[in-house]
């Protein structure tokens, strides 16, 4: 059974008091707290097993390269990944999708190849490819949204053409919510023989994943989402993509022999893990993805559409709220304003004064802003812990917000 209020007092964070109020923390999207299991290891790691990793002999050394390298194993069975060394250690997905940029597109495309991109991609799905736009006259290929902020998988494919190299498309929008069928996406570009990345940031924490299934090249996930710390994350990327790779960063680790007029690599993955790593981080991540999965993915995603549906309905009773984007697919991610003249940052302002943490601006998504024709929205993204009560906490301020801005 998930026991929500026992899984609450497993994050320290949420017994706290913000302007004299119970946190409500509505800003999961940006950023998820972190248990206190995840605490302990990062106390742990600094306090008492700290050591850099690889080339030590010595006792700690040892202990943090063991519990270092175990990570691995660790992001790819959460994945659904049966070879680990198709994972790839990184400070986040925009690392991630930086290091396919370089090290896999960059070599390969020339003035007028294409990428196809959906109008809902964050910014880490966009500004690595403007690089090669800027770069190398690399042509960015834009798929639009319904006016339910659904994506046709369909016209995704109908946007590769003869100069297509590559589809990058999120799977689940951190503004919208929609959960796109990346599934029919990999599927139809792999039958014309175009790989595909997906940036995992935001549906990597709320739903189960099986990436030897889905079959896309690249998948990147962000470890601060997923009730990890900052700095941590991984992409996976399969075998064959990365035999077409080239480094991305230059420094230890990745480095078989250096000499003066000759160098080789590490193999895969390390080939693409230069200098000292993020060890704790790491190690805190491994973590997280443990819980996640003692909790059970499957479980978590049906606690989440459930506060979903529950936030949709009380939502929809406020007439005068404009909410972004109605996918029969949405996660628990809620972008809204108001109608009348307040700005999202006023909103989002007046339910901190009430306790309710939420993001407000454009949330790094600014050609679905375009699409949109707004410049900011406030923006509700709801996790694992989050109640009923919470829901109801969140219309109670949007209402007080209703009656000084009406």
């Amino acid at each position: 059974m998930y026991d929500v209020e026992k899984i609450r007092a497993d994050f320290p964070i949420l017994a706290r008091q913000v302007n004299g109020r119970p946190l409500v923390y509505l800003d999961n999207g940006a950023s998820a707290q972190k248990p206190q299991a995840v605490i302990d290891a990062v106390v742990q790691g600094y306090a008492v097993d700290y050591a850099n990793v690889h080339r030590g002999l010595h006792t700690l050394s040892n202990i943090s390269t063991e519990k270092y390298e175990a990570v691995r194993g660790i992001i790819a069975r959460f994945l659904g990944v049966k070879d680990e060394e198709e994972v790839v250690f990184t400070s986040g997905s925009t690392e991630g999708i930086n290091l396919v940029s370089y090290g896999w597109a960059a070599p390969r495309m020339q003035a007028g190849d294409e990428i196809v991109l959906s109008v809902m991609e964050h910014h880490a799905n966009i500004v690595p490819w403007h690089f090669l736009r800027e770069r190398q006259g690399v042509v960015l290929k834009w798929v639009e949204v319904d006016e339910n902020g659904d994506l046709d998988p369909q016209a995704v494919l109908d946007a590769i053409g003869p100069r297509t190299k590559l589809v990058a498309v999120t799977h689940m929008s951190n503004v919208l919510g929609t959960v796109v069928d990346v599934a029919a996406i990999v599927a139809g570009a792999h039958e014309r023989g175009v790989p595909v990345l997906v940036d995992g940031s935001q549906s990597a924490v709320h739903m189960p994943l099986a990436l030897d299934a889905l079959g896309a090249d690249f998948y990147a996930i962000t470890g601060h989402k997923l009730y990890g710390p900052s700095g941590s994350g991984a992409i996976h990327i399969r075998k064959e993509r990365m035999a077409e790779m080239r480094p991305f960063l230059g420094g230890g680790d990745m480095i078989r022999e250096v000499h003066r007029d000759e160098i080789t690599w590490a193999d895969p993955p390390m080939k693409f893990e230069a200098g000292t790593p993020a060890i704790v981080q790491q190690i805190g991540l491994g973590v997280a993805l443990e819980y996640l999965m003692d909790l059970g993915m499957e479980n978590v995603a049906a606690h989440e559409r459930a506060l979903r549906d529950y936030a949709r309905d009380r939502l929809a009773g406020l007439n005068w709220l404009n909410v972004q984007g109605n996918s029969a697919t949405k996660g628990a991610i809620f972008s809204f304003t108001l109608n009348g003249a307040a700005h999202a940052h006023d909103i989002s302002t007046v339910l901190d004064k009430k306790g309710v943490a939420v993001r407000a601006g454009h949330h790094c998504a600014g050609p679905l802003m375009d699409h949109l024709g707004l410049t900011a929205t406030c923006r509700a993204s709801f996790g694992l812990y989050n109640t009923r009560a919470e829901v109801d906490a969140l219309v109670e301020a949007l209402e007080l917000c209703h009656d000084l801005f009406a």
